[in-house]
C-alpha cells in the first residue's frame, strides 16, 4: 500500500488516549449489505489501526492459533531500524510457516520475514527483477505449500512466483529469492492489497482500486482462476472477475482503502479489512466476515 495509510495513523495516533468511548458507542450501524458475487456479507470486527490495518491470515498449526494481524505497531523496532518499516498482507502454510511481506521506502529489494512452526524467526531477501516494483503488499501460499505469489502496486497484468521462503528446499535466509515464473492475467488489476488461495487453482482478491475503470465499481472483491497450479516451472494464466463491491461504511466521509484478505479453508469464512476515511480510522475502521452462497 502507499504511504497515506502510515501517514493518516500516525497522525492519529496522539489522539488514541483521549478517544471518548461514547463516541464509539455512538456510532451508526448500518445493516449488512445482501449476497453478491457469491459472497454474502455475515458480520464484522473492528479493526485496530495500529495492529490490525494491514493484513490478516489464519493459522492451522498449532492446532487453536489465533488469528494474526498486521499493522504499523506490530513492526518490530529492530526490522524498521533497518529500513523495512512496512508490512503488508501475511498469509500462512497449512503446516504452520508463517510468512510476512515487508518493503522499504527505497532500494532495489523487498523482504519475506518467516516464522516456522517452532516459532524461530528468518527474513528471505527478493533482489527486484527488471521492471519489478518496489512495494511487497502482499504473499499467498499455494495450497502445497512449496510456491508463494506476490503482487505489485499499480495497474498490473500479473503475479510474481516464488519458491516459498523456508519451506520450499530450495530456498536459504543466505541468499537471494528468486522469481521462478509468472502468472499472466488476462484482465489488469489495480492496487490488490491482498490475495489468498481458496483452492489449489483458485485466489480471491482484495484491490483498492479508487478508480473504478477497469471493472465499473471500486474497491471490488476479485476472484482469479488459474489455468493450473503454480509449480515454479512454467508461467500459467489468471483468468480475472469482479465479485462485488467491498463494504464501505463509516461514519466519515472520504477515501476507504480496502486492505489484507484471508480464506480460512477449516470454516469457509472469507475476512477483508477496510480501513475507513479521515478520523474514523480509529472508530469504525472495519474486517468484514463473508460465507460464499
Amino acid at each position: 500500500m502507499p504511504a497515506s495509510l502510515r501517514q493518516r495513523c500516525h497522525v492519529v495516533l496522539a489522539g488514541l488516549v483521549t478517544l471518548a468511548t461514547a463516541a464509539v458507542v455512538s456510532l451508526a450501524a448500518p445493516a449488512p449489505a445482501g449476497a453478491a458475487g457469491g459472497w454474502t456479507e455475515t458480520g464484522s470486527d473492528r479493526a485496530d489501526p495500529l495492529t490490525e490495518s494491514q493484513g490478516l491470515t489464519s493459522v492451522e498449526v498449532p492446532a487453536n492459533s489465533p488469528n494474526r494481524y498486521t499493522g504499523i505497531g506490530t513492526v518490530p523496532l529492530g526490522v524498521s531500524a533497518r529500513g523495512w518499516n512496512h508490512v503488508g498482507d501475511p498469509d500462512a502454510s497449512y503446516d504452520g510457516y508463517y510468512i510476512e511481506p515487508y518493503q522499504r521506502d527505497s532500494g532495489n529489494s523487498k523482504m519475506y520475514r518467516v516464522q516456522a512452526p517452532g516459532g524461530a524467526w528468518s527474513e528471505y531477501v527478493h533482489t527486484l527483477g527488471p521492471g519489478e516494483a518496489l512495494n511487497n503488499s502482499w504473499d499467498a501460499i499455494s495450497p502445497d505449500g512449496r510456491w508463494m505469489l506476490s503482487g505489485e502496486w499499480g495497474t498490473m497484468t500479473r503475479l510474481l512466483v516464488f519458491p516459498t521462503p523456508a519451506v520450499n528446499p530450495s530456498t536459504s535466509p543466505s541468499a537471494n529469492l528468486p522469481q521462478v515464473s509468472t502468472v499472466r492475467l488476462d484482465h489488469a488489476v489495480r492496487d490488490v492489497q491482498g490475495c489468498d488461495f481458496s483452492g489449489p487453482t483458485t485466489l480471491l482478491c482484495s484491490s483498492d482500486d479508487p478508480d473504478g475503470s477497469l471493472f465499473g465499481l471500486t474497491k471490488p472483491l476479485l476472484r482469479i482462476d488459474l489455468s493450473a497450479a503454480p509449480n515454479g516451472t512454467a508461467d500459467v494464466s489468471g483468468h480475472v472477475t469482479a465479485l462485488r463491491q467491498l463494504p464501505l461504511r463509516s461514519s466519515c466521509s472520504g477515501s476507504f482503502e480496502a486492505e489484507g484478505i484471508d480464506y480460512d479453508r477449516r470454516s469457509g469464512v472469507l475476512r477483508v479489512i477496510v480501513v475507513s476515511p479521515g478520523f474514523c480510522v480509529l472508530t469504525d475502521s472495519k474486517t468484514y466476515k463473508f460465507a460464499q452462497g
